[in-house]
């Protein structure tokens, strides 16, 4: 294999070397079952929990908080399922934004289909949700509003704790009134390990993460569940996890994911600079060698790593294929929607046409990444829209008459 740069950290990490070692015990030496009475088991139990207060440092949560998880998808779907269920008698309508990830829209459209009512709300250009149109959605049966921490196509953070405070402000009328307690879930699978989080200043009752976006392994997360609230489980079996999510441990993913967490307290501000450094010089450098290019995303509140830009007149997926020649991996949103046609729901939200949107591509950085890699990519991909355009009946029917919008945002 050739040269190789890895621009899609958005979408999955590496596992740390650190993270790797330390699992390893807990594949074949010390293997026993935590919920079993004996010593050797026990072993394992004392790595869980130890790896449980690991998480909640970062979260500045308590370790009984705490439910591990398969990932991000199984603590939305917890989440979101476990509150509507638990808590339908005192109402059935839920708040989202347009722009989640579809761990947590198709979730909401299946409870929909349940009987459950859901209002999802807009945002504006750069992917900020409307805060006067969330607040105008409250209505008597409103039981769960559920906001991602930050975009994972583009990037956008999303002001978590200001809409903390206003349900806060909220929740303490309708209690007054005797109306059903609002709850609020933020999906902070792209946040956690890339910026400090404290989930009581961002006044969220539940929080969903997962170890391999910050270097952790595959197949482990975690849901934090603030003390009384009240969920119904989602899985069914034994009595693990304090009763709330049946299944025997998953011993070395929740080693690993204690240890990740270890990690990214230590060397979080570190992380988060040179990703972002690159990031403007690679966003610096389209700009300016390609026309008709949109930046996505909010210029300032955006994680670090992140840049979501639509090529004009040019499929994204054209553009991922011939990067991918010049072995640099990147992609066109989310790794969960890859399969399909349609264009991105994200930027459909935006106000981005969708033949517009289909010319997108995503770039997130990480901590293997060097100005070589973002100096190869500014050399290759000019060439590459060059190449495309010339091939492309639109950039000729923009020329003659059959137009695309061509205005700047």
């Amino acid at each position: 294999m050739g040269r190789f740069i890895y621009l899609d950290y958005n979408a999955t990490t590496s596992t740390d070397e650190r993270v790797v070692e330390a699992m390893k015990l807990y594949f074949n030496k010390l293997y026993g079952n935590p919920s079993s009475i004996y010593k050797f088991a026990q072993e394992a139990r004392e790595a869980v929990e130890a790896a449980r207060s690991k998480l909640a440092k970062i979260l500045n949560a308590k370790p009984e908080e705490i439910v591990f998880t398969s990932g991000g998808t199984e603590a939305d779907n917890f989440a979101i399922k476990g509150i509507a269920y638990a808590n339908k008698e005192k109402g059935n309508h839920i708040i989202t934004s347009k722009i989640e990830h579809h761990a947590v829209l198709n979730t909401c459209k299946w409870l929909e289909k349940q009987g459950f009512q859901v209002t999802y709300i807009g945002v504006n250009k750069y992917g900020i949700v409307d805060l006067d149109e969330l607040r105008n959605a409250i209505t008597d049966k409103t039981i769960l509003i559920t906001i991602m921490h930050a975009n994972n196509e583009i990037g956008t953070i999303e002001p978590i704790e200001e809409i903390g405070k206003i349900l806060q402000e909220i929740n303490k009328q309708r209690i007054t009134n005797n109306k059903p307690r609002i709850y609020f879930h933020t999906d902070a699978v792209q946040t956690v390990g890339k910026i400090p989080i404290d989930v009581n200043e961002l006044g969220v009752d539940l929080l969903s993460l997962s170890g391999h976006k910050f270097y952790g392994p595959k197949g482990v997360g975690a849901l934090f569940i603030r003390k009384r609230t009240k969920i119904n489980s989602l899985l069914h079996g034994g009595h693990h996890e304090r009763n709330r999510r049946a299944g025997t441990e998953n011993v070395p993913g929740i080693v690993g994911l204690g240890k990740t967490c270890e990690i990214a307290m230590e060397e979080q501000e570190k992380e988060e600079k040179k990703p972002k450094a690159l990031r403007d010089r690679l966003e610096k450098a389209i700009v300016e060698k390609i026309d008709d290019v949109i930046i996505n995303g909010h210029p300032e509140k955006r994680l670090a790593g992140t840049l979501n830009i639509c090529v004009k007149y040019v499929e994204g997926e054209s553009m991922l294929l011939n990067l991918d020649l010049e072995g640099i991996a990147a992609s066109s949103g989310s790794a969960c929607t890859s399969g399909t046609l349609e264009p991105s729901h994200v930027l459909l939200a935006l106000g981005i046409p969708p033949e517009v949107a289909h010319g997108s591509l995503r770039f997130s950085l990480g901590r293997n990444n060097t100005e070589e890699d973002i100096d190869h990519v500014i050399e290759v991909l000019p060439p590459i829209v060059k190449k495309l355009r010339a091939m492309s009946p639109f950039r000729k029917g923009r020329e003659g008459g059959l137009r695309w919008d061509t205005q700047k945002r």
